[in-house]
This record gives C-alpha cells, structure tokens and sequence, in this order.
C-alpha cells in the first residue's frame, strides 16, 4: 500500500493496521457503566462487539485506497460539456459530538480530456464521509479529489446536510439544514457555469 501518491495525500488516507475492535470493545463497554447501564444484561451482552464492527464500517473512509477505488476508470473523450451526478446519499459522523449527519451531495466537473467512472463519484464521496467529519471540510475533499483525479476545467460540489447534533440534542432544530459549497476552476471564475450547474441541482 503506497500511501505517498498525491492521491492518497489528498484524501488524508491512514496505512496503519485495521481499526482496532478490542479498543472500541472495551471503550463501548465502559460507556455503557458510564451511563449508568449494565454491561452484562441480555440487550447489551452483544453490543459492544456490534458497536466495534459497526465503527469498522462506518469509519472505513480513513483506510479506503483511492487508487483502489478508482480502479483504472479513467477515460480520454472527446466531450467539453458539464457532467453533473446529483443527489448522491451520504451519511457520516460529526467530529464534535460523534454523532451523524446526513444529505445529499451534488458534483459536477467540465472534462479537460478525461471523465471517470459514473460510479466513482459516489464511492469518492463515501470515501470522505466515512469519517469523523465537519461538512465544510468534506465538501472541500470531495471537490479537492476529483480536481487532482482528472484535472478538469473545473469542479463544483454542493452538499446539504442535516446533523443530529443539532436535531436531538442542543438547540434542538429539526428542519434545520445546512448547505456547503466548493467551486474550482471555471465554477469560481464563470458566474454563468457556476449558475448552470446551481439551476441543474435545484430542478
């Protein structure tokens, strides 16, 4: 595994051993004591060991290979227009209260010869939501990977999300959403491309 690609820079990518369940094992179950709980009643017997395998999934963003991930789906065409993938699920964790967030993720890129996979934008996307997370700075990522990926005339990506930090707990806002953007290329420097793409996602 080279984790010294520019790539594997780029998407913050960890080459240690695998998450460590017996830690979130022991952690759940401290938690749990914590809480008030008792580990050992029928319910909770199972619990931190489906807590650890749930965190092996839900946090495999940090381990993904990206170079694995998109495979060799690279491809030269003959096409100059905008490729928008709209309305790609994601779910992730926020960073300060580990607790989810989740929406929608819009990305769109003008191809300077070369377009990747349909499918490899929302494996990207997975790649950085599946992490302990602020929306700004995954927004950023996303848009930051598919630019060095291809290296088109541009990149744009619009994610909106809703956080449970904010809906049952704290202010406690439950049609609150929150909406970030990040424009390369020709969507910062062309308000008419960066208005095409906005009135494409918004229909």
């Amino acid at each position: 595994m080279d984790c010294n690609d520019n790539l594997s820079r780029i998407a913050g990518r960890k080459c240690e051993a695998d998450l460590d369940r017996k830690a979130i094992e022991k952690a759940t179950k401290e938690i749990l004591v914590a809480i008030g709980e008792d580990p050992k009643r029928d319910g909770l017997l199972k619990t931190p060991d489906r807590a650890a395998r749930a965190y092996d999934e839900i946090m495999n963003g940090y381990r993904t290979d990206p170079l694995a991930l998109i495979n060799g789906a690279l491809f030269d065409v003959d096409y100059d227009q905008m490729v928008v993938v709209n309305d790609i699920e994601f779910y992730s964790m926020c960073e300060h209260h580990m607790l989810p967030f989740f929406g929608h993720v819009h990305v769109a890129y003008i191809p300077k010869g070369k377009v990747i996979g349909l499918s490899k934008i929302p494996r990207i996307v997975d790649m950085f939501a599946h992490r302990l997370q602020v929306q700004e700075r995954m927004t950023q990522q996303i848009a930051d990977f598919v630019e060095e990926s291809i290296r088109p005339e541009g990149v744009a990506v619009v994610a909106e999300g809703r956080h449970l930090c904010m809906m049952m707990r704290g202010i406690r806002k439950q049609e609150a959403n929150m909406t970030t953007s990040a424009m390369l290329g020709v969507f910062r420097t062309h308000t008419d491309t960066r208005l095409e793409f906005l009135n494409r996602i918004s229909q």
